[in-house]
């Protein structure tokens, strides 16, 4: 993309990012053309990408996915001319293609990974080097997410693209050109079910698009198969429908209108909007069908047709405006796409794994990855590893690793199976099934893990570091409260206790410690 927005969640999670990113070689986000092959008729992608980071200082409730994005476009505007000189609004006339990158959330499933980053959630390590001044570091999952996302840059010239920030896919459906409308959202589309299908895929779980005979979508929402259909009955006969991803783009003439309509919204920094429930049912559904979905959300009739007329109204100004007669399409991704979420602990140790394995899945990931070779810059790690383990920038002097990930570890003797180690300094490690994360132990017996066990350490600027255990088997979403007996804090404590934390400062501490450790 010619310019890549974050939207962090907090000031020093901004800081990060802009000099993380614009600090980074313009070839760690190109996205590897045997996985992601552009149309032959798209333009070249940008050679770089202007990156501009900025954070939602809203309400306590947040701006929504909607107007949230509207507001970090604007945020991102006034940086990018008051750091480069660069007029987005001008440049995104002239051709530009924009992205903004969401990366707001406590990440709890994730536990307690995003707590040893210091509640940089996006900053979460995957097993891939990148070149950097001080040596390899890690690819966040940010960092994928920028580079899988690259490939839709050359098809949506003029745009403004918005993408979530925690599982990378790469589309069966190929790379689909934006542009017949002013509006469209990434689905994985399929024929239209039958009643018996629809149930059997588990569609009523989901928000879904469809798609009618002339390419224009619809949004509606976790709906059983006869409601679906009475909702959409209007909209004409449906060709295909399919999962939502939420990721959109929008036009330039689209999304200055939509910043013009709700601009009392961004100076007031009140109000939440969500881009489905706010943004496309409303310019897609009729109005009943509309107000029965929003007040089985808890709206109330009143609010949820108030809402409804503003948007039509909008609708109906910016059609005779732009002379169309649909707002919202659909960009299909096919549904037979690999998923890597790394949105759970559960499966960033499958995905961090799967980087081990044989099958074209597991090659299609190393690829995109860039592990070309299984043993990167860990002279003498073919003594001690076997065949299917990855092992990326560590100094390791003897051990026995086996279907393994390790990545940056320094150690004297490692004996590790079905096991994950990022960021790990320590004299000793042994487990089995096990991930250690952010681990800095200079203790002389080293570290002795259970089957299953997840260690993460946690720096936080002058106070002691605090180690957080938890087990594969737990879901932090569901113990976030509760203290585990092996540690002294919650989940949520640690988070509490990061919140006001200088993440570059307690990047700073933790690499100092690191430093320290001589074996």
């Amino acid at each position: 993309f010619d310019v890549v927005i974050i939207c962090a969640a907090t000031a020093t999670q901004e800081e990060l990012w802009q000099t993380r990113l614009s600090s980074s070689s313009s070839s760690a986000f190109l996205p590897p053309s045997s996985l992601f092959p552009p149309p032959s008729s798209a333009p070249a992608p940008s050679s770089s990408s202007l990156f501009v980071a900025v954070h939602e200082d809203w309400a306590s409730s947040g701006a929504g996915n909607g107007l949230g994005s509207l507001y970090a476009y604007s945020k991102a505007r006034d940086k990018a001319k008051t750091l480069f000189g660069v007029d987005l609004d001008d440049k995104l006339k002239s051709g530009w293609a924009a992205a903004i990158f969401h990366t707001a959330g406590k990440g709890t499933r994730l536990a307690p990974l995003p707590g040893s980053e210091n509640n940089n959630k996006p900053g979460v390590k995957l097993p891939s080097l990148l070149p950097g001044e001080d040596g390899f570091k890690e690819l966040t999952i940010l960092e994928a997410v920028i580079r899988q996302t690259n490939a839709y840059a050359p098809v949506r010239k003029g745009r403004c693209s918005v993408f979530w920030g925690d599982q990378v896919f790469v589309p069966s459906a190929g790379i689909l050109p934006s542009g017949s409308h002013h509006a469209d959202i990434l689905a994985s589309l399929g024929p239209m079910p039958s009643e018996e299908e629809w149930t059997q895929k588990g569609l009523d779980k989901y928000g879904l698009i469809a798609v009618n005979a002339n390419d224009d979508a619809a949004q509606v929402e976790k709906v059983s198969y006869k409601t679906a259909n009475e909702l959409l009955a209007k909209f004409g006969e449906i060709k295909q429908v399919g999962p939502s991803l939420g990721s959109f783009s929008v036009s330039a003439s689209l999304l200055f209108e939509l910043m013009k309509e709700f601009e009392q919204e961004l100076k007031g920094k009140q109000a939440k909007f969500d881009s489905d429930p706010h943004f496309w049912m409303p310019l897609t559904l009729e109005e009943d069908t509309y107000v029965s979905v929003m007040m089985e959300k808890g709206e109330t009739d009143a609010t949820a047709r108030g809402h409804y007329k503003r948007m039509k109204s909008f609708k109906e100004r910016f059609m005779q405006q732009n002379n169309c007669s649909a707002i919202l399409g659909c960009i299909n991704v096919g549904n037979n796409c690999y998923w890597w979420d790394y949105g759970q602990l559960k499966l960033f140790q499958k995905n961090s794994l799967l980087v081990t394995k044989d099958s074209e899945e597991a090659k299609a990931l190393r690829e995109f990855l860039q592990i070309h070779n299984r043993l990167q810059e860990s002279s003498g790690a073919e003594s001690y590893a076997d065949a299917s383990s990855v092992i990326l920038a560590s100094d390791i002097k003897s051990g026995k690793i086996e279907s393994s990930v390790c990545s940056r570890v320094t150690a004297v003797d490692v004996k590790v199976s079905d096991s994950i180690l990022v960021n790990v300094v320590a004299k000793k490690i042994v487990g089995k099934n096990c991930i250690l994360y952010n681990v800095v132990d200079d203790s002389e017996e080293g570290i002795v893990m259970e089957d299953g066990e997840v260690r993460a350490d946690v720096f936080i600027p002058g106070k002691e570091k605090i180690v957080l255990r938890s087990r594969l088997d737990v879901d932090g979403g569901k113990a976030w409260k509760v203290k585990l007996d092996q540690n002294t804090m919650s989940f949520e404590s640690v988070y509490e206790a990061n919140c006001d934390v200088d993440v570059v400062e307690a990047q700073r501490e933790m690499a100092q410690a690191r430093a320290k450790v001589v074996f």
